[in-house]
């Protein structure tokens, strides 16, 4: 007989295994970033993210229109979203990505709301880019495939990440200051 703690499905040798590489990583980065935890670095790493998301969005707008340069946007938009993205979900202990077990029940209520508005999010802003793919490819069949597809793509890029990254943020900008240190 096995004992009533011991892992006995794959999923919960699996979810064991998660939070043991949870805990690990949480060790990991809470000596990372300490002078960007503070609520207002937090705010301001937040806008940055959504300013970059926002920026990507209009890249795949102004290439709607056929502006081929507006394309070098994208890059650069990548260029701030990723270390501004990678420093939010630093500096917010990744608690949007934590496994249940490993936080108490006022962060898991915090995190499913956060997860609930992300999907929302998701849902509400990236129908506006299908819709743009959909009509775009029935009233104007004639129009450049490559550029309509490009610019369809690059603007549900955008809105997925908004969506995605939406947890994270609310996590980062609605947590108070850390407590400090003895």
């Amino acid at each position: 007989m096995t004992a009533a703690t011991e892992p006995t499905t794959p999923l919960d040798r699996y979810r064991a295994y998660r939070v043991r590489r949870w805990l690990v990583r949480e060790k990991q980065l809470t000596t990372m970033l300490p002078g960007w935890r503070t609520k207002r670095r937090r705010r301001a790493l937040v806008i940055t993210v959504i300013v970059a998301l926002a920026a990507l969005f209009v890249t795949g707008v102004l290439c709607a229109f056929g502006l081929q340069w507006a394309a070098l946007f994208a890059g650069l938009s990548a260029l701030v979203f990723l270390p501004s993205w990678t420093m939010v979900r630093i500096v917010s202990q990744a608690q949007d990505n934590a496994p249940a077990e490993t936080l108490d029940e006022m962060e898991f209520a915090e995190r499913e709301t956060a997860r609930s508005f992300g999907l929302t999010v998701t849902q509400a802003l990236t129908v506006l880019p299908v819709m743009y793919l959909v009509w775009s490819g029935a009233l104007f069949p004639e129009a450049d495939a490559s550029r309509t597809a490009y610019a369809g793509g690059v603007m549900i890029l955008a809105t997925l990440l908004a969506g995605g990254c939406a947890p994270a943020m609310i996590l980062a900008w609605t947590r108070p200051d850390p407590e400090p240190e003895n």
